[in-house]
């Protein structure tokens, strides 16, 4: 039965088993969003209250699902606010398709009102926004538009999508149907490549697995921890993927990223065999490309991934596998073992530099204050569920739930850490507000001010469809982060870093939040019980001082280093 373009545009996402779209509506497609009002009943709108807050849900969709996560925006600036949740799906290899509603037919290429070229501003080329940049002009095409879009947002290394729909395209009249849910491709190791690693694993005698990316399953990390057990193998999740291996597992060696374990540092340099499975190796995983060499590492390097672009594109392994992480860790799981490894102390001895790690008195560093970081992290691990989804945006305050928070692992079912690896400053309040609406689960938040402010009107959203997130916001009045390299490099040079901020707690009444705010580490254990016993969301606000400003120091001493001579 002939339909409306904007209403099969909707059946095609049904079609793709797509329960929840996240945006901000726009005149350019209110054919679409009135077929969301004609099919109420089998997916929701969520309506944002700004771009960049729609595509970070749609970004954490992606992730937490494995399947595109789905945005809707308006042409122009709703599509440029948009970006930075498609950059981020990009660089954290996410699947996502964001649809742009765009000028008419009739009105294209003559700068009409919001008009941008689309290709251009966000098409390969440019490197790091799209894998692919549509447009569709013939609505009986609808259905093989999105078909590819999802199609290509989940094969190979997964990333974002874009598709354009010319105004005046969705309210033409088209008898077409939607196409089959799509599933993603699973290209298989090849057998001598698997031969071949396992030779090399039998030559080794310092071992150590890097797993993270794109693309895993609960049941692909299932078959990596039995992968690791079979062989005794260390196992360290790169950057921002912590949930990858669980971290409560004997095996766990820690993460590899901005603020590493020194030790940890220490023992993927006396590596002698590194197994990179899923990550692309970005700037963050290898320490600016020096924890890990480039482009020829000094260890031998197995590098699996699943796209062979990214094989030997930065780093020259010594063995390039071409495979999906569901195909690769069910090869690597049956890969066979001997009854005995040299390296069983090694395994054992990195697992122990990950414990010393997130002991508090590691390091013998008293931090100033009235709070206690550490003894916050170690409240939320006491309290929080195991299933609990926790989100973190850009800053160091992030570095507080990294190193001392410790995941359950996906292999356990869940998905349970949502942050950028592009640094994207304000994703954790609205990705927490995301997996709420999505999986009903606990989400927490942990944010820092000047994050925080990036996508706090994102709160809205959460009283307005019935979700409740925890925001743990740590107050310091400065984007600290940048306050940290400017006493490194320009001491004492305070400039553009401070911050003048809101009442934080009134501001999160006003949106429907309850809040409070402590400055006392013993105020905090009740105030969390509150929050994860309220009917609504809660925003437990932390003044922090400024000092505080990494895991390992402060910013007196990070001053003092700058100016000693010489």
């Amino acid at each position: 039965m002939p339909s409306i373009a904007g209403h099969l545009l909707v059946e095609c996402l049904i079609a793709q088993g797509v329960t929840h779209a996240f945006g901000v509506p726009g005149e350019s497609y209110l054919a679409v969003l009135d077929g969301f009002h004609a099919h109420a009943e089998r997916i929701r709108f969520i309506t944002n209250r700004q771009e960049g807050g729609a595509a970070f849900m749609a970004e954490a969709q992606g992730k937490l699902t494995g399947r595109p996560g789905v945005c809707f925006v308006t042409r122009g600036p709703g599509a440029t606010n948009a970006s930075i949740g498609l950059h981020t799906a990009f660089q954290d290899s996410t699947p996502m398709v964001l649809f742009v509603g765009d000028v008419a037919s009739d009105a294209r290429d003559r700068e009409a009102f919001q008009e941008v070229d689309y290709a251009s501003f966000f098409g390969p080329s440019t490197k790091g926004m799209a894998k692919r940049v549509e447009r569709i002009d013939d609505a009986r095409r609808i259905p093989e538009y999105v078909s590819r879009a999802f199609a290509t947002a989940m094969n190979g290394r997964p990333g974002p999508v874009v598709l354009v729909l010319p105004e005046d395209m969705l309210t033409q009249t088209v008898d077409a149907q939607p196409l089959p849910r799509v599933e993603p491709v699973q290209a298989w190791s090849d057998p001598g490549a698997l031969r071949e690693l396992r030779t090399l694993l039998l030559a080794s005698e310092r071992p150590l697995v890097i797993a993270g990316g794109g693309g895993w399953t609960p049941q692909s990390a299932a078959a990596l921890q039995r992968f690791a057990e079979n062989w005794q193998l260390p196992v360290a999740n790169a950057f921002r993927f912590q949930d990858t291996f669980d971290n409560h597992h004997p095996l766990y060696a820690g993460d590899a990223g901005l603020g590493i374990n020194p030790a940890l540092a220490a023992r993927v340099g006396e590596s002698d065999l590194l197994i990179a499975i899923g990550p692309r190796l970005g700037e963050a995983t290898t320490g600016g490309y020096t924890l890990i060499e480039a482009p020829v590492p000094k260890q031998k390097l197995v590098h699996i991934h699943a796209s062979a672009e990214e094989l030997g594109r930065v780093y020259q392994p010594a063995l390039a596998i071409n495979a999906t992480m569901n195909a690769a860790a069910r090869s690597l799981e049956v890969l066979t073992a001997p009854p005995d490894v040299r390296w069983a102390g090694w395994a054992q001895a990195c697992h122990a530099d990950y414990l010393a790690n997130i002991d508090p008195a590691n390091g013998g560093i008293t931090l100033p204050g009235t709070i206690d970081m550490p003894a916050i992290v170690h409240t939320l691990q006491k309290h929080l569920p195991a299933d609990a989804v926790l989100t973190n945006g850009a800053g160091n305050f992030a570095s507080w739930l990294h190193r001392f928070y410790r995941h359950h692992g996906l292999a356990k079912g869940h998905k349970t850490q949502l942050a950028p690896t592009n640094g994207a400053m304000g994703y954790g309040v609205p990705a927490g507000i995301g997996a709420a609406i999505l999986t009903g689960r606990t989400a927490f938040t942990i944010a820092g001010d000047g994050d925080f402010l990036m996508n706090g009107q994102e709160l809205a959203t959460a009283v307005q469809h019935g979700a409740r997130s925890i925001v743990l916001l740590l107050n310091n009045g400065s984007f600290g982060t940048i306050r940290m390299h400017q006493e490194r490099e320009y001491p004492a040079n305070v400039s553009g870093s401070a911050l003048s901020n809101p009442d934080f707690c009134a501001l999160a009444r006003a949106y429907g939040y309850a809040a409070e705010r402590i400055t006392h580490t013993a105020e905090f254990e009740p105030a969390l019980q509150r929050a994860l016993a309220a009917p609504g969301g809660s925003l437990i606000e932390v003044l922090i001082d400024v000092d505080v400003i990494t895991t390992r120091g402060t910013l007196t001493a990070i001053r003092a280093r700058a100016q000693s001579p010489g």
